[in-house]
């Protein structure tokens, strides 16, 4: 029984882009304006989250819900989302204030 070898592959190595320091940045107010949608739409679904913890816990309260496993889903749903909320808020704070700390020139 004969083993043939492995056959050799194509290599080509990467080579980085030149850039010109002078170039204006291209893109920056796109993706500024792509994070600020980004971070809206976060809060957004946010809000939609409590909202419906907050009418089912009505219901709850109000006996007209039927099943109290809906209420304790977005109740924990509506909890777990907060919490990842603040988490990304901590941490962005955390950045930003690292930024100012940098040195200048």
């Amino acid at each position: 029984m004969s083993v043939n070898g492995i056959e050799g592959i194509g290599f080509t190595p990467y080579v980085a882009p030149q850039l010109n320091p002078t170039d204006p940045v291209r893109g920056s107010s796109q993706a500024g304006a792509a994070f600020g949608d980004m971070v809206i739409d976060g809060l957004d679904r946010l809000e939609a989250v409590q909202d419906k913890s907050d009418r089912l816990a009505v219901q709850a309260a109000t006996g007209d819900l039927n099943d109290i496993h809906d209420y304790t889903i977005a109740a924990t749903e509506a909890s777990v989302t907060t919490q990842l909320t603040v988490a990304v808020r901590n941490r962005a704070l955390e950045a930003f204030n690292e930024i100012m700390r940098m040195p200048i020139g």
